[in-house]
């Protein structure tokens, strides 16, 4: 009996720091996040932004094993570049809301971090082609390194909505 207390006050013990540590949202900022429209937004850019990232990068492999569709995988890249900038944007409007700063709200910090770093590969890409710099190989590996930092990045935030989710369970099922 003993030995049972001793696992429940454990399990109750992680539970309680889980909790305290992976909570997300304060209660006043899980209201604002549910009440603001840019939660609708950043919902609907979330994905329209996976499928471009999914087209583009089928057109740029294509471009780079068969030497065909520079141009279709150039574009692409820029959809997905200015898709990226609209997503980041309102991303930044929706952090304000709902956390009171624009950027590196202490939630989504590591994922605002890895964001700059997706924001400067793709760039990178458009300076390298409006200004002509390097070979279109060249570009398209630093697409494919922005690409690559976009995957990291997009599983951070699902992550973060996964935690979100369980935190809402928690609180619910302790409510």
């Amino acid at each position: 009996m003993r030995g049972d207390a001793l696992q429940l006050k454990a399990a109750d013990h992680v539970i309680g720091r889980h909790k305290a540590s992976a909570a997300l949202y304060t209660p006043d900022e899980r209201v604002r996040r549910d009440s603001t429209r840019w939660t609708l937004v950043q919902g609907l850019l979330a994905p329209f932004q996976f499928v471009v990232f999914l087209v583009s990068l089928a057109l740029v492999l294509r471009s780079l094993t068969t030497g065909e569709g520079a141009f279709a995988a150039d574009v692409s890249v820029v959809v997905k570049t200015v898709t990226l900038y609209a997503i980041m944007v309102t991303g930044s409007i929706w952090e304000k809301v709902v956390f009171g700063k624009w950027l590196f709200a202490r939630a989504f910090f590591w994922e605002d971090v890895f964001s700059m770093l997706v924001l400067a590969l793709h760039t990178a890409y458009l300076i390298m082609l409006f200004g002509n710099f390097g070979s279109f190989e060249q570009r398209m590996q630093i697409a494919l390194a922005g690409y690559l930092a976009y995957i990291v990045n997009a599983t951070q935030f699902l992550l973060k909505l996964r935690a979100a989710r369980l935190q809402a369970e928690c609180e619910g099922a302790g409510a």
